[in-house]
């Protein structure tokens, strides 16, 4: 397959041309972002934990999409139980943090071997780089519910596994990987994209349907 001259300079130089694909797709994941805050108003844990949870979603393929959802709660499901825990016994924060996220790593450790166990064998041979992105999260999770409470952070949680599940759903669409390979310049509309996000004036769609009935009176 032909690609660009650019693309195939970059890899002539010795760059893998697998990572200059996911390169040439970080700033459509994170317009993707963008345009779920301001335009759909899914707010997500900021920019950065979506982005890097559809790119370790990614590297759970070929096992399937499934455990890389499964391992994500699973880093909610114990992130949340281990902070009840450490509540009670009012440690600092670094300390806390870093218990909660070694309680996280070994019951994910445990799953895997489940995983061996009984067979799912795509489970237990998953990548330690995409298992330390997903433990690494339960920080960010745990920070936000000490700021801003369980339900918050739980709803945040979603909507970052939502964003990163579309984002995982477009960067490993074969045919737009091969499109941008072939015509990087195709990434300079993401520019223009963001600009007009940056310009956003209107309701999000979910103010519309949070405010719809007052809308619908005002008509």
């Amino acid at each position: 397959m032909q690609y660009h001259p650019l693309i195939n300079f970059i890899v002539a130089s010795g760059v893998p041309l697998q990572t200059v694909a996911l390169l040439l797709m970080l700033p459509i994941v994170v317009t993707l972002v963008a345009f779920f805050r301001q335009v759909i108003g899914i707010k997500a844990f900021g920019i950065y934990t979506p982005s890097i949870i559809t790119f370790a979603l990614l590297a759970f393929d070929p096992n399937g999409i499934k455990y890389g959802i499964a391992i994500f709660i699973a880093v909610i499901v114990v992130g949340t139980l281990s902070r009840l825990l450490m509540k009670k016994f009012r440690l600092l924060y670094l300390p806390r943090v870093a218990i909660t996220v070694s309680i996280v790593s070994l019951a994910i450790l445990f799953i895997l071997v489940i995983g061996g166990m009984t067979q799912r064998t795509g489970l237990a041979a998953v990548s330690i780089f995409p298992l330390l992105i997903m433990i690494t999260q339960a920080e960010k999770y745990i920070a936000t519910q000490i700021e801003k409470g369980s339900r918050v952070a739980l709803i945040l949680a979603l909507e970052t596994l939502i964003i990163s599940v579309v984002g995982y759903f477009l960067i490993s669409w074969h045919a737009l990987t091969t499109l941008i390979l072939q015509y990087p310049w195709i990434i300079l509309f993401t520019f223009v994209i963001n600009f007009s996000l940056g310009k956003w004036t209107g309701l999000r769609v979910t103010e519309y349907l949070r405010f719809r009935k007052i809308i619908r009176h005002l008509q």
